[in-house]
């Protein structure tokens, strides 16, 4: 019998089984992938013939997961398309991130206090700081304090931030006019060489995957587990907990990718499968003592999930400014995070991109290839000079938003496909309006000739909310230190306990709370 058992090996997991195995437990991690190579997915990518972050990963039969070419349908949608991404293989979906890792602000754990919408986090910045700096220090984040967003540090960041681009600082004064705000993205990513890692080389493929491993990934954290005890359990699909009378869970099952059946039996549980897959397995876990399924007593499972809402837009502009040099990302406008106007409608980070558009460009102007001889010098002069950026707004929880299981879709074992019915509310939709506003004003500060906006609000891939945190058992399923009400020795780890979305990526508070968790958890276990 293990003293904890964790069923997921992303960046929740992977720090959980790092943090309780250096308090002397015994860990298991389980996974429904396997462990890949760096340099076989880099391989992968460049034979795909494909352009998007899921084109290196293989589409298992038996752990299927979101692919925009291979899989469309999984999850399955219901209302507004809801066209996530993520990683179902060990190490999961930092794997291919951007490496964007914020704090959350301190009014984010408190937007019913402080604007009187959503909820409030059972926990405040305050008690979230001391592991948002361990949380740096595990993932070498590069970065500097903004002082506009008033977020009290006890330490520096561990390195120091990545360098803004040309195109960057282009940006940064041509907005300097409007007291517009860019400032350089705290990163997971070396700027210097850092825990065994080395120095960004700039190769701009930190989406899909990072060729050299500068950037974080929690396969940097689960091998250091590894190495001091964890047991990594491979191609594992945990479907179902089970509890006793006295509302323990007792043990997970998983299957094999043969479709056997498997029992792991452990003293504590932290379910950290990401906020998709956690529901999923949650509401498949029905049983005589929880028919409602595993710490649903609530009803709450699956609800209220949550992401960032995006308007994208491009500016072509006169100048040359060379897009695509150095990492995808590199800064931000962070005027729009905070403010009185969160009352009414959602905060928002504006995110400059740093991709190449060649490749975009070239289809644009396909029509065109036969009768231009000049084609490669224009493709090259307009190539140079686009600006892409996306802004992601912080959504409210809401029960209409939520996770389910497909009455008609299942995958090769024979389990259902999770269903997502997903929208966006009113709050956001304000936000948006403003924010193309924002982008017809960036243009005319850029000197633009073209502006192109999108107003699609799609998934930023940053699912949260379907285990959510709060006080009262009876309108949240999971208290503050991450513990199920219903269930003593089960935790949830990961986004799924968020309360609220911020307009920041969730990465690092993910990866700070799976501290504060492994803390409370060891404690516990060592008094017992």
């Amino acid at each position: 019998m293990y003293d904890v058992v964790i069923v997921g090996s992303g960046v929740a997991g992977s720090i959980c089984a790092n943090e309780l195995v250096k308090k002397g437990l015994k860990v298991a991690v389980l996974d429904a992938g396997h462990t890949l190579q760096r340099a076989d997915l880099v391989l992968n990518q460049l034979r795909s013939g494909r352009d998007d972050s899921m084109s290196p990963y293989p589409l298992l039969p038996h752990a299927p997961h979101p692919d925009p070419v291979l899989l469309k349908d999984y999850p399955s949608s219901q209302k507004r398309q809801y066209d996530t991404s993520y990683i179902r293989t060990v190490g999961g979906t930092t794997w291919h991130w951007g490496g964007a890792s914020w704090r959350f602000l301190p009014s984010d754990f408190k937007l019913k206090s402080n604007f009187g919408v959503g909820r409030d986090w059972g926990i405040d910045y305050q008690d979230l700081e001391p592991y948002y700096v361990l949380a740096e220090r595990e993932m070498g984040i590069s970065g500097e304090e903004i002082k506009q967003l008033k977020q009290w540090r006890s330490a520096p960041y561990p390195l120091p931030p990545v360098p803004l681009s040309y195109m960057d600082s282009f940006i940064k004064d041509k907005i300097a006019s409007a007291n517009l705000n860019l400032q350089a993205e705290p990163a997971a990513r070396n700027t210097q060489p850092y825990d065994k890692r080395p120095s960004c080389c700039g190769s701009n493929n930190c989406i899909p995957i990072c060729p050299i491993g500068a950037q974080y990934s929690a396969m940097h954290t689960l091998e250091k587990a590894i190495k001091s005890g964890v047991e990594l359990i491979e191609n594992a699909v945990v479907h179902r907990l089970e509890d006793n009378q006295k509302g323990e869970i007792t043990n997970v099952i998983y299957r094999t990718p043969d479709g056997k059946d498997v029992s792991v039996k452990g003293k504590y549980f932290i379910l950290a499968a990401n906020a998709i897959e956690s529901a999923k397995i949650l509401l498949l876990s029905k049983t005589v003592h929880s028919p409602k399924g595993i710490a649903n007593s609530s009803g709450l499972v699956g609800k209220n999930l949550m992401d960032h809402p995006t308007v994208h837009a491009t500016f072509d502009i006169e100048e040359p400014v060379y897009s695509g040099r150095g990492p995808v990302g590199i800064s931000a406008i962070t005027d729009f995070m905070d403010g009185d106007f969160r009352k009414d409608y959602a905060a928002k980070k504006l995110a400059i991109g740093n991709g190449n558009f060649s490749e975009i460009i070239a289809t644009e102007m396909i029509g065109d290839l036969l009768l231009n001889k000049d084609f490669k010098a224009q493709l090259k002069h307009k190539t140079i000079r686009r600006i892409g950026s996306h802004t992601q707004h912080e959504q409210l929880p809401s029960i209409d938003n939520k996770v389910t299981l497909s009455s008609t879709k299942f995958d090769a074992l024979g389990l259902p496909y999770p269903e997502v019915t997903w929208d966006v509310e009113e709050y956001v939709i304000k936000s948006a309006e403003h924010s193309v506003k924002v982008y017809q004003q960036l243009g005319k500060l850029l000197g633009a000739t073209d502006t192109k906006i999108n107003v699609n609000l799609a998934s930023n891939a940053h699912m949260l909310g379907t285990t959510i945190m709060g006080d009262d058992p009876k309108t949240s399923v999971v208290n503050a230190d991450c513990f199920s009400h219903d269930h003593s020795n089960l935790t949830v780890a990961g986004g799924a306990v968020f309360p609220s979305s911020s307009s920041v990526n969730p990465t690092l508070t993910v990866a700070a709370l799976s501290i504060r968790l492994s803390e409370k958890l060891s404690s516990l276990i060592k008094e017992k």
